[in-house]
C-alpha cells in the first residue's frame, strides 16, 4: 500500500510519500519538486505541470491556471465575475449554473467544469507519484478548507498588487495597457513573481525589464521592498484577523504559545514574518521547509491512516470547521425544528442518531449554521427525504431513528435510518420467538460497530436530548432501541398472583419489536450526479488514452531525429573506418533526406511511419555501429583469453616438472587442463590469424561474445583441477602429563635422555617445556 501526500494550491503542487522509513518530497519528470496547477490544451493532447506552463505565454487562450478558487461556486458570483476579467481563457455558465472552462481541444471546442480540470491535475501528480514509487498509488490525503484563514490572502494576491502597480506605471510612462493584451498581461506577471520573490531577500532597488512588451517596445521599472510594502499595506493588515480567529478557536491567549512554525511560500515576505513575530511578541521558527511542510504533513497522517505503515503515537483529531445544522418541518404544524448536529470544531469522524415522530416521509435539510463564516456564498449542503415512513396500526406516530454523519473525508451524510415497527403476536408463537426476539434486540457486538454514535430525541416542540461516547471507530447502522413502554413485558410471577376476592384479568397482547431500514433520497447541492459522474470518468479515460498515444507518437518520431543526428556525426568521426566509401556516401543521403522528410511530409504522421523510417535506418547503421563495437571489445576479450590460457600452461608445466603444489593432482585429471588449454589456444590463433585478414568495413569472423564464451568454458574445465585442495595431516595426538602441559610422548623421553643426572627443578618453579610448538 502506498502512502502519498497532495499539497494541492492555486499556482502549485507538492507531493511527498513515506518510505524508507521517513518522509520525502519526491521531484516530477523534469526533477523539479513543484509542480505548477497548470493545464493546457493542444490540437493532439494535453500538457499538464511544467510543459504547460513553459506554453502558458504562446497557447494562452487554451492555457487553464488559478481555477481551484472556483470550486463550489455559481458562475454568477461576483468573486467569478471579477475573477474572469484577469484570466486568459474562457469561463462560461454551465447548465447548473457552475462554472465551466471553454478551450479549444482536438481541433474542436469543449467545456470542461471545474472539477474536470482538478481531476486532471490529480491525474498527472498521481502519475509523478506511481512513477516514483514504482507501484500504484490508490490512497492519498489531500490538503483542502484551514482552522483560521483568509481564502483572498496568498502569495497571489501579492503579486496582483505588484502588476497594477506597473500596469498604472506603463500606461503613464510608455502609454501602453497591459490589459488589453493577455499575453502581455501574462509575461507581466511571470515577472512580478520573480521580483516579489527577489525582493524578500534584497532591501535595494531591483530592476523589472520585459523585451518586446507590446507593439515591439521594450519596458522597465523598479521597486524596493519599502515601496512593496507601502505598496501592499491593505493585505498586510489583515493577517492579524485569521490570527485572532485561531486564538478564540482554541481558547488561548498569546502567552500560551510557546512556539510559532511558519510555512507556506508566502511567509517568506520579511513585514508577514514581522507581523506574525509582533503577534504573538516572540520570535518565529522556520525550521521547516516553507513550501514542502503541508505536503509532508498530509503523508504523515497518510501513514498514520494506513495499516501499512507503523508511526509513533501521534494524537491527530480531524474537526468540522463549519457548524452544520439540520432543519425540519413538525409532522402536523407549519413550524418548522432546528437543531445544529455539529458544531464548530467538533471531532471527526463522527456519528449521531437522532429520533423523529413520524406519521409519513419526512424532509432534512442540511446548512452550514454560520453562513457568514463559510468563505463560499452557498450555506445549504442538501436535502435528504427519509421514505417508507407510515404510522403504527393504532394510529400512533412511528419511531424513526436518523443516523446524522460527517465521515474520515470530512463530508456530512445522513447515513441510515431505520423505523421501530410494534408488531402484535399470538400466545402460541412467543414460545417459538422468544429466543430469536432476544437475539434482534441484543446490541450487535460487532468490532466495526461505531461506538462514536450520539442519541439525540428530536420531536416537535422539544429540545433534543443527547447522550454521548467520545469513543470514535468506524460507522454501522443503529442498534435496535425501544422505549420503557415497549421494554415492559408481563412478569411470570407476578402474572400467577391472583386476587380471591376479584375475578381474573384478561390477558394483553404480546407485543414484538421490528427495525425496519428506510431508504433515503439525498441530493446534495454540489455533489455530482451518477451519470454525470460517470461521464466525466469516461471523458478523463479517453483523454488518458489519446495523451498516452500522443507521447508514443512523439517518441517514435524523435527517434528518428536522435538517430540522424548520432550518425551523421559518428559516420564523419569513430565509424568512418567500419564503413566502404560508397555505402558511406548512400547513408550519408539517406540520413540528409530522413532529416528533410521529418521537418516537411513527416512532420505529422502516424507512430508506425517513424518506426518504419527508423527500422530503415538500423538496416544500414546497426552493422556498422556492431563493427565498431567489436573493434573496441574484441582485442580486450583475447587479451584476456591469453591470460587464461598463460596460467593454465604455467601450472601444467610445473606439474611436469614435479612443483609440490601441485603433486596431489591426478596426472590425468591435468592432462585434461592441457588438451583443454591446446585447443583453445589453437582456436584463438586460427580465428586471429583470420579476423587480420579482414578489413575493418567488413563483419568480424569472430565477436566479442563467442571468445567470452570460450574463456567460462575453459575456467569451468580447469578450475577445478588446479585449485584441488591438499589432502590434510593429522597432527600427533597429545597427552596430558602429571606435572605439565601436553606434550609428545617421544619429545618427552628425548628431554629425559638430555637431562639425565641434572637436578630436579625447585618445587616453587615451574614445568619447563623443551619444544614448544
Amino acid at each position: 500500500m502506498s502512502v502519498v501526500g497532495l499539497d494541492v494550491g492555486s499556482q502549485s503542487c507538492y507531493i511527498a510519500v513515506a518510505r524508507a522509513g521517513g518522509i520525502e518530497t519526491i521531484a516530477n519528470e523534469f526533477s523539479d519538486r513543484c509542480t505548477p496547477s497548470v493545464i493546457s490544451f493542444g490540437s493532439k493532447n494535453r500538457t499538464i505541470g511544467v510543459a504547460a506552463k513553459n506554453q502558458q505565454i504562446t497557447h494562452a487562450n487554451n492555457t487553464v491556471s488559478n481555477f481551484k478558487r472556483f470550486h463550489g461556486r455559481a458562475f454568477n458570483d461576483p468573486f467569478i465575475q471579477k475573477e474572469k476579467e484577469n484570466l486568459s481563457y474562457d469561463l462560461v455558465p454551465l447548465k447548473n449554473g457552475g462554472v465551466g472552462i471553454k478551450v479549444m481541444y482536438m481541433g474542436e471546442e469543449h467545456l470542461f467544469s471545474v472539477e474536470q480540470i482538478t481531476a486532471m491535475l490529480l491525474t498527472k501528480l498521481k502519475e509523478t507519484a506511481e512513477n516514483s514509487l514504482k507501484k500504484p498509488v490508490t490512497d492519498c490525503v489531500i490538503s483542502v478548507l484551514g482552522t483560521a484563514f483568509d481564502p483572498f490572502l496568498g502569495g497571489k494576491n501579492f503579486d496582483e498588487k505588484l502588476v497594477e502597480h506597473f500596469c498604472a506605471e506603463f500606461k503613464t510612462k510608455y502609454k501602453l495597457d497591459a490589459k488589453s493584451k493577455i499575453r502581455a498581461l501574462l509575461r507581466l506577471y511571470q515577472e512580478c513573481e520573480k521580483l516579489k520573490k527577489l525582493m524578500s531577500s534584497n532591501s535595494t532597488d531591483l530592476p523589472l525589464n520585459i523585451e518586446c512588451f507590446m507593439n515591439d517596445k521594450d519596458v522597465s521599472g523598479k521597486m524596493n521592498r519599502s515601496q512593496f510594502e507601502e505598496l501592499c499595506a491593505e493585505l498586510l493588515q489583515k493577517i492579524e484577523v485569521p490570527l485572532y480567529s485561531l486564538l478564540e478557536q482554541t481558547h488561548l491567549k498569546v502567552e500560551d504559545v510557546s512556539a510559532v512554525e511558519i510555512v507556506g511560500g508566502a511567509t517568506r515576505i520579511p513585514a508577514v514574518k514581522e507581523r506574525i513575530a509582533k503577534f504573538f511578541g516572540k520570535d518565529i521558527s522556520t525550521t521547516l521547509n516553507a513550501d514542502e511542510a503541508v505536503a509532508r504533513g498530509c503523508a504523515l497522517q497518510c501513514a498514520i491512516l494506513s495499516p501499512a505503515f507503523k508511526v509513533r503515537e501521534f494524537s491527530v483529531t480531524d474537526a468540522v470547521p463549519f457548524p452544520i445544522s439540520l432543519i425540519w418541518n413538525h409532522d402536523s404544524e407549519d413550524t418548522e425544528g432546528v437543531h445544529e448536529v455539529f458544531s464548530r470544531n467538533h471531532a471527526a469522524p463522527f456519528s449521531k442518531v437522532l429520533t423523529f415522530l413520524r406519521r409519513g416521509p419526512f424532509e432534512l435539510e442540511a446548512f452550514y449554521s454560520d453562513p457568514q463564516g463559510v468563505p463560499y456564498p452557498e450555506a445549504k449542503i442538501g436535502r435528504f427525504v427519509v421514505q417508507n415512513v407510515s404510522a403504527q396500526k393504532d394510529g400512533e406516530k412511528s419511531r424513526v431513528k436518523v443516523k446524522v454523519r460527517v465521515n474520515t473525508h470530512g463530508i456530512f451524510t445522513i447515513s441510515t435510518a431505520s423505523m421501530v415497527e410494534k408488531v402484535p403476536t399470538e400466545e402460541n408463537e412467543m414460545s417459538s420467538e422468544a429466543d430469536m426476539e432476544c437475539l434482534n434486540q441484543r446490541p450487535p457486538e460487532n468490532p466495526d460497530t461505531d461506538k462514536n454514535v450520539q442519541q439525540d430525541n428530536s420531536e416537535a416542540g422539544t429540545q433534543p436530548q443527547v447522550q454521548t461516547d467520545a469513543q470514535q471507530t468506524s460507522q454501522s447502522p443503529p442498534s435496535p432501541e425501544l422505549t420503557s413502554e415497549e421494554n415492559k413485558i408481563p412478569d411470570a410471577d407476578k402474572a400467577n398472583e391472583k386476587k380471591v376476592d376479584q375475578p381474573p384479568e384478561a390477558k394483553k397482547p404480546k407485543i414484538k419489536v421490528v427495525n425496519v431500514e428506510l431508504p433515503i433520497e439525498a441530493n446534495l447541492v454540489w455533489q455530482l450526479g451518477k451519470d454525470l459522474l460517470n461521464m466525466y470518468i469516461e471523458t478523463e479515460g479517453k483523454m488518458i488514452m489519446q495523451d498516452k498515444l500522443e507521447k508514443e507518437r512523439n517518441d517514435a518520431k524523435n527517434a528518428v531525429e536522435e538517430y540522424v543526428y548520432e550518425f551523421r556525426d559518428k559516420l564523419c568521426g569513430p565509424y568512418e573506418k567500419f564503413i566502404c566509401e560508397q555505402d558511406h556516401q548512400n547513408f550519408l543521403r539517406l540520413l540528409t533526406e530522413t532529416e528533410d522528410w521529418l521537418y516537411e511530409e513527416g512532420e505529422d504522421q502516424a507512430k508506425q511511419a517513424y518506426v518504419d523510417k527508423l527500422e530503415e535506418l538500423m538496416k544500414i547503421g546497426t552493422p556498422v555501429k556492431v563493427r565498431f563495437q567489436e573493434a573496441e571489445e574484441r582485442p580486450k576479450m583475447f587479451e584476456e583469453l591469453g591470460q587464461r590460457l598463460q596460467h593454465y600452461a604455467k601450472i601444467a608445466a610445473d606439474f611436469r616438472n614435479k612443483d609440490e603444489k601441485y603433486n596431489h593432482i591426478d596426472e590425468s585429471e591435468m592432462k585434461k587442463v592441457e588438451k583443454s588449454v591446446n585447443e583453445v589456444m589453437e582456436w584463438m590463433n586460427n580465428v586471429m590469424n583470420a579476423q587480420a585478414k579482414k578489413s575493418l568495413d567488413q563483419d568480424p569472423v569472430v565477436r566479442a561474445q563467442e571468445i567470452k564464451t570460450k574463456i567460462k568454458e575453459l575456467n569451468n574445465t580447469c578450475e577445478p583441477v588446479v585449485t584441488q585442495p591438499k589432502p590434510k595431516i593429522e597432527s600427533p595426538k597429545l597427552e596430558r602429563t602429571p606435572n605439565g602441559p601436553n606434550i609428545d610422548k617421544k619429545e618427552e623421553d628425548l628431554e629425559d635422555k638430555n637431562n639425565f643426572g641434572a637436578e630436579p627443578p625447585h618445587q616453587n618453579d615451574s614445568c619447563g617445556i623443551v619444544n614448544s610448538y
